[in-house]
């Protein structure tokens, strides 16, 4: 039986999010939601970074253990992490231990602080590559999602170019929709009407 308190799983929303409480309280809040605020770009940067190989929902289980071991994703902060903090975290059992992903996260911070000295924010960078308005696509299933597009391509090539790491366009383009760059909810999906 169907607990009555919990979102009906075919209600139309996006089939990826209804797996768990905390991967539907994601999509609902979060997922394709124009952010324009650099810590939670940042954030989002170290959670798809992380991601690579692994599935979201892993990811998702360790949120609060990245924002414990990287400073609540204040940039800064990260950016002057040292080699003995970062190699700490190796036995951080509350994020994925590994050491290129660990290490990237410093890497991602300071070409973060590079750009905003540049563009004045990151989020100025970002949004620029979309003229400032989201691309809103109309996909009718998961079928229909790419998972790269000539703009992630574009943009993962320019921050490799910048000194950034783990941001091979298949990640680009997942970070383009957490961060609503990009809204790919399905259209039958309750928050593509928000």
């Amino acid at each position: 039986m169907t607990d009555p308190a919990s979102p009906d799983p075919h209600d139309g929303t996006c089939s990826w999010a209804t797996g768990s409480p905390a991967m539907r309280a994601y999509h609902d809040a979060e997922w394709g939601v124009p952010s324009r605020d650099d810590r939670h770009l940042f954030e989002m940067l170290t959670l798809e970074g992380a991601q690579a190989g692994l599935s979201w929902s892993t990811i998702l289980n360790r949120r609060a253990g990245y924002a414990r071991a990287f400073r609540d994703f204040d940039v800064e902060a990260v950016a002057a992490m040292t080699d003995d903090e970062l190699e700490a975290l190796m036995l951080d059992e509350g994020i994925i231990r590994n050491r290129l992903k660990i290490f990237g996260t410093r890497k991602n911070a300071l070409a973060l602080i590079r750009v905003q000295g540049e563009f004045g924010s990151f989020a100025d960078y970002l949004w620029g590559w979309v003229g400032g308005e989201p691309i809103v696509n109309h996909p009718k299933g998961l079928g229909d999602l790419p998972p790269t597009t000539e703009l992630s391509d574009r943009l993962s090539k320019d921050l490799k170019k910048r000194g950034f790491t783990f941001v091979g366009s298949t990640i680009v383009y997942a970070y383009l929709e957490a961060t609503g760059v990009v809204d790919d909810h399905v259209d039958s999906c309750p928050a593509k009407r928000r």
